[in-house]
């Protein structure tokens, strides 16, 4: 098994397991948007998209932006999100060493800190990200979407 940043030719594969992050969400029909997006994903500085990999075949995967910050001596901060484990290789300590490198390449880069948001109220999804070292009460998240008479079709999720 290893842990690296994607590439290219993992997009297919990352799109399977968003499937099964977000079954509902709507698939994106433009070909040309999904390359565009993907190569704007992997050609940003400040974005880390990581996956790990088994014979070829990517198994879980997160995203951390390295965010550049004013406060905190400069320090940047970090923020993981579409964190996702193939259905069938779950609690197999996948993406506890995924999320461990992450955190890793953070605190490589002078991150003071990393924050994540679960959607998920089980209590086995936040135990498991606490034993990774995500801990709750800490700050409080909270999250703003458009207004969905602002959404343009099928370019935005609707949850």
């Amino acid at each position: 098994m290893q842990v690296r940043g994607a590439v290219h030719s993992d997009l297919k594969q990352v799109l399977g397991l968003y499937q099964q992050l977000n079954p509902s969400d709507v698939l994106v029909s433009h070909e040309e948007k999904i390359e565009q997006t993907w190569n704007e994903i992997l050609n940003a500085p400040y974005i880390r998209f990581y996956v790990l990999e088994k014979d070829l075949r990517i198994l879980s995967t997160c995203v951390m932006s390295i965010i550049p910050n004013l406060s905190r001596g400069c320090a940047p901060y970090g923020l993981v999100e579409n964190v996702v484990t193939d259905k069938n290789f779950r609690r197999q300590g996948l993406a506890t060493q995924l999320l461990k490198f992450a955190l890793s390449e953070a605190w490589r880069s002078g991150c003071y800190k990393v924050m994540l948001l679960t959607g998920s109220k089980r209590p086995e999804t936040l135990k498991f990200y606490d034993k990774v070292g995500f801990k709750a009460g800490q700050k409080t998240g909270l999250v703003a979407k458009p207004p969905a008479d602002s959404r343009q079709q099928g370019s935005l999720p609707s949850n």
